[in-house]
């Protein structure tokens, strides 16, 4: 059997849980044709660069399959027929790779370095003041610039 790479674009309608049901879809679909699905995992709803049958963003998805060409082929001809799969690419692999993708890799980068978001700091009124001004009582009222 050999190695390939799928990525699939659904529609932007879609709810998650359904996203993530096309993946499973399509990886019974392999495993029913003695393929094997060794990885998958749901990218998420991303913008496009154009659009793609009036749909400006997509759910992405990606899988890595060990599976024979009749697997596959049978799998691309299902998932043209479906009305909720915008793009389906597939590409033969010599090895897969380790670990997440290079997506996750990204996303998950830059959510470590993007910190936590002000709602997860707490309310207002639990945080100390900021050093660098005084309370807002002490301050001197703006004056108007006309």
């Amino acid at each position: 059997m050999a190695l390939y790479e799928h990525v699939m674009i659904a529609r932007q309608d879609l709810s998650t849980a359904q996203a993530e049901g096309l993946v499973e879809h399509f990886s019974n679909v392999l495993t029913e044709h003695d393929g094997k699905v060794v990885d998958s995992e749901y990218w998420g709803l991303k913008t496009m660069a154009y659009k793609i049958n009036k749909n400006r963003k997509g759910h992405y998805a990606y899988l890595k399959t060990d599976a024979p060409s009749a697997a596959v082929q049978e799998m691309e001809r299902l998932a043209r027929l479906h009305e909720d799969v915008m793009r389906v690419m597939t590409i033969k692999v010599d090895a897969h790779e380790e670990g997440p993708s290079v997506v996750l890799q990204a996303k998950s980068s830059r959510d470590e370095r993007r910190g936590p978001r002000r709602d997860d700091r707490g309310p207002r009124e639990d945080r100390p003041p900021r050093e660098d001004r005084a309370p807002r009582e002490d301050r001197a009222p703006r004056e108007n610039k006309e």
